[in-house]
């Protein structure tokens, strides 16, 4: 087993999705954690302290943008890169992520090869910064 890339929270309250983008990461060398909404994601966020959390958007409870923005508004938890999955992906709906200051975007459904490459990404950058 090689060296693990990173850590990465897995944030969607579709089970399927959620499992697809675990195995996928996990496979990649990842170690992943799971939340099946955003205020799960943020009863765990301190736990886990993930590197990059995949978070989808529409969502019950807590959707992913008041998600990134409580992450984004805590000194704790700003570091951590957050990539927003989303089927939405107007121009403002991509205007309104960065306005939170999501790193990244990525619209369902997505390629799984598109998602390790951006998570992989946004993993070097956690460590190099």
């Amino acid at each position: 087993m090689g060296e693990l890339l990173g850590k990465v929270l897995v944030v969607d309250d579709d089970e399927v999705i959620r499992q697809l983008i675990a195995v996928n990461l996990t496979l990649e060398g990842f170690q992943v954690e799971t939340a099946s909404d955003g205020q799960d994601c943020l009863n765990r966020v301190l736990d886990v302290m993930p590197d990059v959390i995949t978070l989808d958007v529409m969502m019950p409870r807590l959707d992913g943008w008041m998600t990134a923005t409580k992450l984004r508004d805590n000194e704790e938890t700003r570091h951590i890169k957050v990539l927003l999955i989303t089927a939405r992906a107007q121009e403002d709906d991509r205007r309104r992520g960065m306005d939170i200051g999501v790193d990244a975007y990525l619209t369902k459904p997505f390629d799984p090869a598109e998602l390790i490459q951006v998570v992989r990404d946004l993993a070097l950058a956690a460590h190099s910064g």
